[in-house]
């Protein structure tokens, strides 16, 4: 049956003054039946709105009177009704199948959802979109859309994404133009297939088709211990090699581009051994959440952060701060002037990635248990502070299915998540260290 189900009303709301409990299925609104809260927001958004409810195998019919600017207050099991379309290519880098066996099934889903894309900026690649996909973005218009582009040849891109019988994403990317519908892109750059010329043509292709398209990113494949073995990972001369490119496209950048628009992720600068560019740098924050800008954020956070640490501030006398093995030269200054300042000693944890390979050196993709046999070999002060992006979106649990407690409970330390500096000093009680 169509129709989402409600997970919870917001007390005061319009959704509870006219009568919308817990449990029921809003099926339709207006006439139209709902395939997601895409639906429900857009349907809904009249000042009469009339909606069908199933309650106890019961279909009620509710007439709503509404302010437009008033709020719903509802919010659903889940955010697509009729479940999530997943991916038909077979990219060769693809990381969900270079993850480990044994992990919970959600880790294994390959997400290729438009809807997944306008809700939470998912990367997509367009290749599964039917005429009827058309007509629901040229009446609701969808926008941003989030397009994993990889290389604009036609036939370097099926190659890429393992599907011979892709659509051309430049002409996609019109097409959605046309609709009024704005793009942010991103390349992955697998050496060897995508990059030198084909990326440079990539860059010049996707700048044309400004301002439909915000804004390119750039970042390097990630791969596993359980890789294809014809693909490796970029070395400091291949990120060296894209931000040749890049720096060629900030020199001359096509007419009616005036601001950064092409974005190396943050893991090119670090592999190309090249400083962090500065706050001026990141006019676009919508690529934030595929590494750009956030070791700028971090370097940002502890200049504000550094002026406010006097000694004994903090009333912690030891600290271990746990991070991913590329990141690890960025912290280790900040470690030890965090230390200097504040009395409190730190050990820089970096930890080695042995679930997934020594490839994997972000740390976000760290695992509980290879955390823990880290911190089992080398640390004994009373605090750990993790990297909040190790865990889940809800902050509760690590990729192999730790709690914060779990982790507590194996090292004995009070465990504080955070993803900067100002984080950890607003955890620390100034009398004793404790987690507030």
């Amino acid at each position: 049956m169509a129709g989402g189900r409600v997970l919870s009303v917001e007390a005061g709301s319009l959704a509870e003054e006219i009568g919308i409990e817990r449990g029921d299925l809003i099926r339709s609104a207006n006439g139209r039946l709902l395939r997601d809260v895409i639906d429900f927001r857009f349907y809904a958004a009249e000042e009469l709105v009339i909606l069908e409810v199933v309650r106890d195998g019961e279909l009620h019919r509710l007439e709503v009177e509404r302010d437009l600017t008033e709020r719903w207050g509802v919010s659903f099991t889940e955010p697509t009704f009729d479940g999530m379309r997943e991916c038909n290519n077979h990219c060769p880098f693809c990381f969900v199948q270079q993850m480990p066996p044994g992990l919970r099934p959600s880790l294994y889903l390959r997400d290729d959802d438009y809807r997944y894309s306008f809700l939470y900026g998912n990367y997509i690649t367009l290749t599964n979109l039917d005429d009827a996909d058309w007509q629901r973005l040229a009446e609701q218009r969808l926008s941003p859309l989030y397009v994993s582009v990889h290389a604009a040849d036609p036939d370097v891109r099926r190659r890429m994404i393992g599907n011979r019988r892709s659509p051309d994403v430049l002409q996609q990317l019109e097409r959605l133009g046309d609709l009024g519908i704005h793009v942010h892109t991103q390349v992955v750059v697998c050496p060897g297939m995508n990059d030198g010329d084909v990326l440079r043509e990539t860059i010049r292709e996707m700048a044309a088709l400004h301002p439909v398209v915000l804004s390119l990113a750039v970042v390097p494949v990630g791969l596993t211990k359980y890789r294809n073995p014809r693909i490796r990972p970029l070395d400091r001369d291949d990120a060296r090699g894209v931000l040749q490119l890049a720096d060629a496209f900030w020199s001359d950048p096509p007419a009616g581009i005036h601001d950064t628009w092409l974005y190396p992720s943050d893991e090119i600068f670090l592999l190309a051994e090249r400083p962090i560019p500065p706050s001026s740098f990141y006019q676009e924050d919508a690529q934030y959440e595929n590494g750009v800008g956030m070791v700028r954020n971090v370097l940002d956070d502890w200049e504000t952060s550094a002026q406010t640490i006097t000694l004994g501030a903090t009333g912690c006398e030891g600290m271990t701060w746990v991070c991913g093995t590329l990141i690890a030269p960025v912290l280790g200054p900040i470690a030890e002037e965090f230390a200097r300042r504040s009395g409190c000693s730190i050990d820089l944890l970096p930890v080695r990635n042995r679930a997934l390979g020594d490839t994997v050196t972000v740390s976000g993709l760290l695992f509980g248990h290879d955390v823990l046999d880290a911190l089992a070999r080398g640390s004994t002060r009373p605090v750990t502070v993790l990297p909040r992006s190790m865990f889940d979106q809800t902050g509760l649990r690590t990729l192999d299915d730790l709690t914060r407690a779990d982790m507590e409970g194996a090292t004995g330390a009070r465990i504080l998540l955070a993803g900067n500096v100002s984080e950890v000093i607003d955890q620390l009680s100034p009398r004793t260290g404790a987690v507030l």
